[in-house]
């Protein structure tokens, strides 16, 4: 099922751009797409199966962007090197933070990761020799892998979806290890899973710090991609999309995030006609959505397809 999921993500993403070789929604807003993907997969290991609720998230989506924009604009290092920077940036300040944030729960955890969020947000404003403040920085160089210049709309769409899938594979595989089976008994019951000694501790450290890093590793294609960062890329209203997308494509499954993080996206940018009704539009889908499928879209509607393919079965055997 798994590899089945990750078949059509992959078919799906490869036929785009040869089915709209010249279409700007599909390359732009697929690029958009891809980023938010990776942002919601690596959240999703920490909030649907770990259950640990972050609202700070954007803090290190930024940490990545900013990472490799300051490296590769005022130190000329190479894009690839600035990259690695940013991910060990963001995983080593996720690790300091870790324990001592994650020791909180419920709305206490949330409060927590709100102010580390802000903080960053702050510094991002407030550091203009370093980041130009309000105003952002430009004039970052495109992405270079390797003698390989990432300089076109469509060779950034193709690499934004195989970071996705990667992002994805990433995901089912830690899902299925060792440490995901550690990361459900957190969720379903820290103290349950003590007593079964699961080091409770740890494994919530290492997937906020596994989070972090995909969303460092967003941060940093964004930042090439865009040519352009500044703070509002990277504020609260950025870290409650990102939660809004794994609870809207269903928590505690990978292609649901991803299914969120695709529906969320691709409407913002289809209700922008609508001008002044976009956000009236956009929360009241959000509303019918939670109300009718409370489990999330994707969760949602597989379980329903399911359960019509039984009834369709049964009724052919029974007849």
């Amino acid at each position: 099922m798994r590899l089945a999921g990750l078949v059509v993500f992959a078919v799906g993403a490869a036929l785009l751009p040869v089915l709209f070789p010249d279409n700007y929604f599909v390359l732009v807003v697929g690029v958009s797409v891809g980023l938010y993907v990776i942002l919601a997969v690596g959240l999703n290991l920490l909030m649907g199966y770990a259950g640990q609720i972050s609202l700070g998230h954007a803090a290190f989506f930024g940490m990545g962007a900013y990472a490799s924009a300051i490296l590769t604009t005022r130190f000329a290092w190479p894009s690839l090197l600035a990259m690695l920077a940013g991910l060990a940036l963001a995983g080593l300040v996720a690790w300091v933070l870790a324990r001592p944030i994650l020791r909180l729960r419920g709305h206490y955890l949330a409060m927590a990761t709100l102010g580390f969020g802000i903080v960053v947000h702050v510094l991002m404003v407030q550091s203009v020799a370093w980041t130009g403040g309000p105003d952002g920085m430009g004039s970052i160089p495109p992405l270079n892998l390797l003698g390989w210049s990432v300089d076109t709309d469509l060779r950034w769409y193709g690499v934004v979806a195989v970071a996705m899938l990667l992002a994805i594979w990433l995901s089912l595989n830690i899902v299925d290890s060792r440490i995901g089976r550690a990361l459900r008994a957190v969720r379903g019951s820290e103290f349950a899973a003590q007593t079964l000694g699961v080091d409770t501790t740890r494994a919530k450290t290492q997937v906020f710090v596994v989070s972090a890093l995909f969303a460092a590793f967003a941060g940093s294609l964004f930042a090439h991609q865009q040519a352009f960062v500044s703070p509002d890329s990277f504020s609260l209203m950025v870290s409650v999309e990102l939660v809004t997308m794994v609870v809207l494509g269903g928590m505690a499954s990978t292609f649901g995030a991803a299914f969120g993080a695709i529906t969320l996206t691709v409407l913002h940018e289809s209700l922008v006609v609508f001008e002044d009704y976009e956000m009236l539009i956009h929360g009241a889908l959000l509303m019918l959505v939670m109300i009718f499928l409370p489990q999330g879209l994707f969760v949602g509607l597989s379980q329903g397809a399911r359960r019509a393919w039984r009834a369709i079965r049964f009724k052919g055997i029974s007849e």
